[in-house]
């Protein structure tokens, strides 16, 4: 597909909202993770920004990883989740913190919750820049929430229609 630009219809979480949920999350990680060394898994590619602000203000030994999965075509969740990366190392005895950009209908964290319990973390968690809980399908425990927002398709800071729009600094709905 050709790339379509579409207008912004209005910004929704402005670059310094994001700085500063990012700032309080890093806080809060570093305070209940306090003495432990934590690893990290991004959710590519969405996570990518998000997981490099975040490990900056985390003032504890880390270790990252990327898994990339897909449910996604275009606007809408496929409901199918598909593993396309897994993790290159193992992760049993670690403290693991799942990094998404989105957390929307819960299927695809779901099914990587599922997936890495088996692998037998000391602790698995998520953390979410956004959650969307109006669309959740699968209840499914968020631990660490930057902001809730709106059911509303956004893109910016990593987020996506089609690979385009990851580049905006702020997040934002586009306009019909």
């Amino acid at each position: 597909m050709a790339f379509e630009e579409k207008r912004i219809d209005h910004t929704l979480v402005t670059r310094q909202q994001i700085d500063s949920f990012v700032e309080r999350l890093g806080k809060q990680i570093s305070e209940d993770y306090k003495g432990e060394e934590l690893y990290l898994i991004c959710v590519l590619k969405g996570s990518f920004m998000f997981m490099a602000d975040l490990i900056r203000n985390i003032d504890l030994p880390c270790q990252i990883d990327f898994m990339s999965v897909s449910s996604y075509a275009g606007e809408k969740s496929t409901g199918v989740v598909k593993i396309n990366k897994d993790l290159d190392r193992n992760i049993s005895g670690r403290h693991v913190l799942i990094i998404e950009d989105i957390v929307d209908t819960g299927i695809t964290l779901n099914h990587l919750m599922s997936l890495l319990s088996t692998r037998n973390p000391a602790s698995l968690k998520i953390v979410t820049a956004f959650d969307k809980p109006s669309r959740r399908q699968i209840d499914i425990d968020v631990h660490y929430v930057g902001m809730e927002i709106p059911n509303e398709f956004i893109v910016g800071y990593g987020l996506d229609l089609d690979g385009y729009y990851r580049n905006l600094p702020d997040v934002v709905v586009l306009a019909d």
